[in-house]
C-alpha cells in the first residue's frame, strides 16, 4: 500500500467523533483550571495536531511548549528504549502543566516524561492523551484526560504516522496489518 491509496484503510474514529471529544475535554481542562494558567506539553510530531484542537478547545489562559522524544524508529512497535530528542524551550517550575500525547501505549515514553518533567517542580502536572491502548501497559501510569480507548492495533491520521506518512489524514484509520513492518 502506497501513501497516498488510503482506499484500504479501515477507519477507528471520524473527524467529527475526534472534534467532539476534543472539544469535551477541552471544557473538562477549562473547568479543572478555571482562572488558571496552563502549559500545554506536545510530544512531538504525533501529538501536534491533537495539541492544537485541544488549545483551541480550553478557554483559559495557556501556552505551549515541545518535547521530542524516540521510541518507535520506523517500526510499528516501541523499541523500549526511549531517548529524548528535543527538551523544553521554556522552565515549568511552579506551572500547572499538562503533557499531551496521541497515544498512551506501553507507559514508557510518559513514564519517562513525567518524571523528567517532575524534576522541574511544576506545580502540578497532568496527562492529556489522545487515545489510550491499556492492553499494552507495561509502566503504570494513567491519563488524566483520555479521548479514547482503543484496542490493540496500530493507528494513522491525525498526527500519527507510519514512517513519517499519513499524518495529514484528518480521520484515525487502522493500518492494515501487511503494512506495518
Amino acid at each position: 500500500m502506497t501513501p497516498t491509496d488510503n482506499r484500504d484503510l479501515k477507519r477507528f474514529l471520524t473527524r467529527e467523533q475526534i472534534q467532539q471529544r476534543v472539544t469535551e475535554m477541552g471544557a473538562d481542562i477549562s473547568r479543572d483550571f478555571a482562572g488558571q494558567t496552563i502549559v500545554l506539553i506536545g510530544v512531538l510530531k504525533g501529538a501536534a495536531i491533537f495539541l492544537a484542537d485541544l488549545a483551541r478547545a480550553i478557554t483559559v489562559d495557556c501556552t505551549f511548549d515541545f518535547v521530542a522524544v524516540s521510541s518507535y524508529g520506523k517500526s510499528s512497535r516501541s523499541s523500549g528504549a526511549v531517548r529524548l530528542l528535543k527538551d523544553l524551550d521554556h522552565p515549568i517550575e511552579d506551572r500547572n502543566v499538562i503533557l499531551v500525547e496521541d497515544i498512551l501505549d506501553t507507559g514508557l515514553t510518559l513514564d519517562y516524561l513525567r518524571d523528567k518533567l517532575l524534576l522541574q517542580k511544576p506545580s502540578m502536572l497532568k496527562i492529556a492523551a489522545f487515545l489510550d491502548k491499556p492492553s499494552r501497559r507495561l509502566r503504570e501510569i494513567k491519563a488524566d484526560y483520555v479521548g479514547f480507548s482503543m484496542p490493540d492495533e496500530f493507528v494513522i491520521g491525525y498526527g500519527m504516522d507510519h514512517s513519517e506518512h499519513y499524518r495529514n489524514l484528518p480521520d484515525v484509520c487502522f493500518m492494515p496489518t501487511d503494512a506495518e513492518e
